[in-house]
């Protein structure tokens, strides 16, 4: 079986799994407080391009998101987002279980807009009976999003600018940051990100590593008693070194960002070989997620040999599936899916 329903169903990188072995028996002060995790910071700080960031280094991408909306909102505040956004639809009700509901926005491709969380913000407080509803306390946005689309630099100034206007911090979920900054259409970088953004995290666990989140404060104001919330959501690593050598390893020499550009290299040529054979793609993108609408009996034929991950569609006889390259996708094996797929469509 070759799998392509997500981007972490191997290991790490060699070269994560080197530096770990090779400082394997040195001795550390726990929890984070140690020369590795120090090292990791002040590599994101400078590629951040922010000496004042405040790092932390969390296991997960749903601890991660949980965790920092618990820290920044009030307990009467929910977080807004586009109704597909991961924390409203893949979290297991995570954020709702902290107390924090998530107020759902249609978006558009997958994103919201500045629009729509001024509408959002504005329809809160010029109800008469505000202080009886949820109010808005924070701004989530995924790149790239759940649908592989990302946002574009003209997009992220007004929601920046939006979230700033009305004093809602912006967070930025990063778990496949690296795929989004590599897109071949992708107008910003990691340094734009940081600006714009009061937090947002470094995927690890989808880009080489064998786990871990690196969140980035743009400055500590919002990251006041982190560590605490980090400890008591059950996310302070005790050996927390684990994480910060793996993100030391990746960030070495660009390879972060190499892994990732390899990941989108091998999605935009299942999407031409889809394209060739008149597939419709469901949300054209430029990242690692592919969705296509394939009829049932594709689907069964492909999946004797393949992994999917495959959801219900509108349409009689087809489903939505997705197709997902990671860090770790052989050409071969893409090569060898092009030849099955030009086999049955």
């Amino acid at each position: 079986m070759i799998h392509f329903e997500c981007d972490y169903t191997e290991g790490a990188h060699p070269k994560v799994l080197e530096s770990l072995v090779a400082t394997n028996m040195c001795q550390t002060t726990g929890y984070g407080n140690d020369e590795f995790c120090e090292k990791a910071r002040e590599m994101i700080k400078s590629l951040c391009g922010n000496p004042v960031a405040d790092v932390h280094f969390l296991v997960g991408g749903t601890q991660t998101n949980t965790t920092v909306i618990a820290s920044l909102l009030r307990p009467y505040q929910g977080a807004v987002a586009v109704k597909t956004g991961h924390i409203n639809g893949h979290e297991t009700g995570a954020i709702e279980a902290t107390g924090h509901k998530v107020i759902a926005a249609e978006g558009k491709n997958g994103k919201i807009s500045a629009e729509e969380i001024e509408q959002i913000y504005n329809d809160h407080h010029s109800d008469c009976d505000h202080e009886h509803c949820v109010q808005p306390g924070l701004v989530y946005i995924s790149f790239p999003t759940e649908l592989g689309s990302i946002y574009y630099k003209k997009e992220l100034e007004a929601i920046s600018a939006t979230c700033q206007r009305f004093g809602l911090p912006l967070f930025i979920d990063g778990a496949r940051l690296g795929y989004g900054l590599t897109a071949a259409d992708c107008d910003v970088d990691i340094k734009d990100i940081a600006r714009y953004a009061d937090i947002f995290y470094i995927g690890g666990t989808k880009q080489g590593a064998l786990f871990g989140e690196a969140v980035i404060f743009k400055n500590k104001s919002l990251s006041r008693d982190f560590r605490y919330m980090i400890k008591q959501k059950g996310g302070l690593l005790a050996k927390g070194r684990l994480l910060g050598l793996q993100f030391a390893a990746l960030l070495e020499d660009n390879l972060y960002f190499d892994l990732a550009s390899h990941a989108n290299r091998l999605a935009l040529k299942i999407k031409d070989a889809l394209v060739a054979k008149g597939v419709e793609l469901t949300c054209p993108c430029s990242t690692n997620q592919q969705f296509a609408l394939l009829s049932n009996e594709v689907v069964e034929k492909l999946s004797k040999d393949y992994s999917f991950s495959v959801s219900p569609s509108d349409k009689e006889g087809y489903s939505n599936v997705r197709i997902c390259t990671s860090w770790a996708t052989t050409e071969e094996n893409v090569d060898k899916l092009i030849s099955d797929l030009n086999k049955v469509l």
